[in-house]
């Protein structure tokens, strides 16, 4: 079964075996929402009062900071602390844990096209950066996780840290890895490098890279190609 709803600012899908799972998927983005917004004045992020699950992405964070020589950064001068690059991965993999906890082992979460998958194949097309309704590739993933950074839905919004400047060497980079953790946070990272991130990306454990760039060339891993469609 199929249920959509709105959290975290963006849509989201869980394909589950029946409503109580979805629900505490729900539930649960909804909390972390509430917790870890930039965007809510109540939130752990915006008062300063941390607690453990902040501190620890916090500590991931400051280890992509370090290293991508400062490219991915949470805290850019003149703008207030914003781990949104990491939480929604963390986020939607803690959803994922929770469902095999309670015996769940069958399921498909997006959340804003971020996407954690278990159980049977799932197909997860990987959009053009120019066409909406159209795909640059169909990944055929059995478990683990796909998540893309890219211009196509904010426009430039991912800014290298070293220069202060908005990436525009990239339009998207996909990484599929074990957890959406990982895949999210390598994801958004590399692109805060720009062109040169796709390597970095590449190079990272467990990680298989698709990327576009500016000029619309794709560059990608060679273990995607038992992966795509």
């Amino acid at each position: 079964m199929r249920f959509v709803e709105h959290v975290m600012g963006m849509p989201a899908s869980v394909e589950v075996p029946h409503r109580d799972a979805a629900d505490a998927v729900f539930a649960w983005l909804r909390d972390v929402d509430h917790r870890f917004s930039p965007f809510r004045p109540d939130s752990e992020v915006r008062t300063g009062r941390h607690g453990r699950d902040l501190t620890g992405l916090l500590d991931l964070c400051a280890g992509y900071e370090r290293d991508t020589g400062g490219a991915f950064r949470v805290r850019l001068p003149g703008h207030p602390l914003d781990p949104c690059g990491v939480v929604k991965g963390w986020a939607v993999q803690q959803a994922a844990d929770m469902l095999r906890a309670a015996g769940v082992t069958e399921f498909c979460l997006n959340v804003g096209g971020d996407i954690a998958a278990a159980g049977r194949r799932w197909s997860v097309g990987i959009r053009h950066p120019d066409e909406a309704h159209r795909v640059c590739g169909v990944l055929e993933v059995a478990e683990g996780a796909v998540a893309t950074s890219g211009t196509y839905e904010r426009g430039h919004h991912i800014v290298d840290g070293r220069t202060g400047r908005p990436v525009r060497d990239l339009v998207s980079l996909t990484v599929v890895a074990a957890d959406l953790t990982t895949a999210d946070a390598v994801s958004t990272a590399a692109f805060a490098m720009g062109a040169e991130g796709i390597a970095w990306a590449d190079a990272q454990p467990g990680c298989l890279v698709f990327a576009v760039d500016r000029d619309r060339e794709v560059r990608r891993s060679a273990g995607l190609d038992r992966m795509l469609r």
